[in-house]
């Protein structure tokens, strides 16, 4: 037994957690905690037996009456218990002064005296309640003890239980009185999306044995008896009466329409299904269907005027609505055509059994297999209580069909037998998990919970003032204790048949789903499935169940709905929200923009790597050479004059070697030295050196010549002596850059 928490084992503990008594043994010390813990175990012990088998409310007397001199009432002698298990005990009559109490109520409320009590109350309502309260008497002297701070002056050594009377506004406080249809509703949430849910789910348990036997089967024929003859000779019969006629059918006329047309396609795709050797013993065996032609030619002259029935006032309920379309759908396409519809095996199959399955009705039933799971999966995630452990697991996992866009309600686009076996196979599922969680949440609310309320005061009587005086006291709905205490006292009669059902019902798994198993060979002997498009009626043990639950009887205490709160945004905040994004969308598209960039200049940066990559060696020097300009000055080592005695680079950026250093003369760093083969040792040929400037070689342009003067080559020289080079490796650069030498030196001069 645990008895070191409380309920919750973090929080406040509402009741007593554990119950402990003292033990007393020949030569024990007795102190005042032994003693006043056998105080507090059997005052604690007799309150839960209050709280838990009886519940609060009034057990006897406790009359409200008017004041005889007005201005108040008087409670009579009596007993109640409070939420708590509290005994409250009015002794004798008591005369209460209303007016007093309802200052001091306002006093507490308002946090001030108001002038005038009464004048602005009206007709105001007021509740009076009485409280259990505790009031120490019999002061003590204590002996004196060996105490280190012992307690100075008397000390209470008795309790005395009593009470007060309280007003509150208003015609009464909490209702501790259970109902199980609260605690249900607590599990199933809305009752309107629990509807929602469950007609969808009998919709498709209208469909599952036919959708597995039309997966199953689509080769097989099905049996045409003697019920199904008599089935065809009436619905044909009667649309002969009916089906003509001007303007579209009244809504009776309409709904009669659509069943005589679900029946008499049928006996029309069931005959289909067979060859025509087959046929033809149909029609030995049953000589009503020698008018097989005349039937379908009634058949499509009454699905055309139930075209132009109005739906809507035929069938209010959107789900019978599109069954009575597809009705008409389907028998026009399936059924109405000689022969049948050889390329729809499924579809006649279907239609054969009474369940016609159109395009627009296998959308609604993906939609529906969707809700069904979200609404279970939303139920258990949200109460978290249940006694089928594995139940949510299992919804989890159900592989429902994904939804497809609504059709049109005319189409006639074929299924597929996966398609089919898929949809069977989820509602079959479906259909069992959701009987299985309202079973469970129906069995839960035969047990019901402790009730902890911090609400502390019994309600006596509904006052009615004019001014400030009780003109009316009603003391008739205040809580009174019942047999059974007020967990059960309400709605003891329904016990005894819950506990019945119950029996049947909670403590038995619900039995799985079997589908139907056609035999190896032969016909399908499948029934006519009746009543698809009138009321579905709730029958069954859970049903019942349900019904007790949720209905209250005559002078019963209706269940609490479950209010689900709906958050509205105002407007400033949503333009806000707005405005947010529009700024959102505009930096990612910023962000786009930057990204792009950033691709562009990696690109070039590629690029001109390569570029780079390419440029020759030799290249790079020259280009840089190029950048420095002229006029750097002799010595410097960047003029024509220093490249023609280290060498230069040729046109195709290999090295040229220049003359021998020891025998160059000083020359203008602002001329070059003309394009020739250099000599044999050294020395230019033909030329002469002087201290006076340079020479020119023999056959070579005078210094002065003009710009378009050209070198030639000096015919005495030739190859070169080591023969290990071509002559077009020797020669200096071109012209060019002569010329631009000898102009930048006349204009020095000048």
């Amino acid at each position: 037994m645990r008895t070191d928490c409380g309920c919750g084992c973090g929080g406040e503990a509402t009741r007593t957690a554990a119950f402990v008594r003292p033990r007393f043994f020949a030569g024990q010390l007795l102190t005042e905690d032994d003693l006043g813990l056998l105080v507090e175990y059997t005052t604690a012990k007799t309150r839960l037996r209050n709280r838990s088998l009886h519940g609060p409310g009034v057990v006897c007397g406790l009359a409200v009456t008017c004041a005889p001199c007005g201005g108040g009432v008087v409670v009579q002698p009596g007993h109640a218990l409070d939420p708590a298990g509290n005994d409250i005990v009015v002794p004798c009559a008591e005369q209460v002064d209303v007016r007093a109490l309802v200052q001091e109520q306002r006093i507490g409320a308002l946090g001030c005296d108001p002038a005038d009590t009464c004048a602005d109350d009206g007709g105001r309502g007021y509740a009076l309640y009485v409280r259990y309260r505790e009031l120490p008497a019999g002061p003590v002297a204590p002996y004196a003890t060996e105490e280190p701070c012992p307690t100075p002056g008397c000390v209470p050594s008795r309790v005395q239980e009593g009470y007060r009377f309280v007003v509150r506004p208003g015609d009464g406080g909490e209702d501790h009185r259970h109902n199980p249809g609260t605690r249900l509703l607590a599990r199933v949430g809305d009752l309107a999306r629990a509807d929602r849910a469950r007609t969808r789910d009998r919709r498709l348990a209208h469909y599952l044995d036919a959708l597995f036997t039309a997966a199953a089967g689509t080769a097989r024929t099905f049996r045409f008896d003697a019920a199904d003859a008599r089935r065809y000779a009436a619905s044909l019969t009667w649309l002969r009466a009916h089906a003509t006629g001007e303007g579209p059918p009244p809504p009776p006329t309409a709904r009669e329409t659509a069943e005589h047309v679900r029946a008499l396609a049928a006996s029309l795709a069931r005959y289909d299904t067979h060859d025509p050797a087959g046929r033809d013993r149909l029609v030995r065996e049953h000589p009503d269907l020698a008018t097989v032609r005349e039937a379908r030619t009634v058949l499509a002259a009454a699905c055309e005027r139930l075209r132009a029935a109005d739906a809507e006032a035929a069938w209010p309920d959107p789900l019978r609505r599109t069954l009575a379309r597809a009705v008409a759908t389907e028998a026009a396409a399936r059924a109405v055509p000689e022969g049948g519809a050889p390329d729809a095996p499924l579809e006649t199959r279907m239609l054969a059994q009474g369940t016609p399955l159109g395009h627009a009705l296998r959308a609604e039933f993906r939609t529906d297999l969707a809700l069904i799971r979200e609404w279970l999966l939303g139920r258990l995630d949200t109460t978290g209580e249940t006694g089928d452990c594995r139940l949510r697991a299992e919804v989890a996992a159900v592989e429902a069909p994904p939804p497809i866009p609504a059709p049109p309600p005319d189409s006639t686009e074929t299924a597929t037998v996966a398609e089919v076996r898929q949809t069977a196979e989820a509602a079959a599922a479906l259909t069992v998990a959701l009987r299985r969680f309202l079973t469970d949440a129906a069995c839960a609310t035969l047990n019901p919970p402790c009730g902890d309320t911090t609400d502390s005061d019994v309600l006596l009587a509904r006052l009615e003032f004019d001014g400030c005086d009780v003109v009316r006291v009603c003391s008739a709905t205040r809580e009174q204790v019942l047999p059974g205490g007020s967990a059960y006292g309400e709605w003891l009669p329904k016990l005894y048949r819950l506990r019945e059902l119950a029996e049947r019902l909670c403590c038995r798994p619900e039995p799985p789903y079997r589908p139907p198993v056609l035999p190896p060979g032969g016909e399908v002997a499948r029934p006519y499935v009746p009543g698809l498009l009138g009321d579905w009626p709730r029958t069954g043990d859970l049903e019942e169940t349900l019904s007790l639950l949720l209905t209250p009887a005559p002078g019963e205490t209706p269940p609490k709905a479950l209010h689900e709160q709906v958050h509205t945004t105002p407007g400033a905040v949503t333009d806000s929200l707005h405005e947010l994004a529009l700024l959102r969308t505009q930096v990612a598209e910023l962000r786009t923009a930057l990204e792009g960039v950033r691709a562009q200049l990696g690109s070039a940066q590629t690029q001109v790597g390569r570029l780079r990559a390419q440029v020759p060696e030799g290249l790079e020097a020259r280009l840089a050479d190029l950048e420095a300009g002229p006029g750097t000055g002799p010595g410097s080592g960047t003029g024509d004059a220093g490249r023609g005695a280290a060498g230069g680079t040729g046109p195709d950026g290999r090295r040229v070697p220049g003359p021998d250093r020891d025998h160059e003369p000083d020359r203008d760093p602002g001329r070059s030295a003309p394009p020739g083969p250099p000599p044999a040792h050294g020395h230019p040929p033909g030329g002469s050196t002087g201290d006076d400037g340079p020479a020119a070689p023999s056959g070579g342009p005078a210094p002065d010549s003009g710009p378009d003067s050209a070198p030639d080559s000096d015919p005495d020289s030739g190859p070169d002596p080591e023969g290990d080079r071509p002559q077009e490796e020797h020669t200096r650069p071109p012209a060019r850059r002569t010329r631009s030498s000898r102009t930048r030196k006349t204009g020095e001069t000048s």
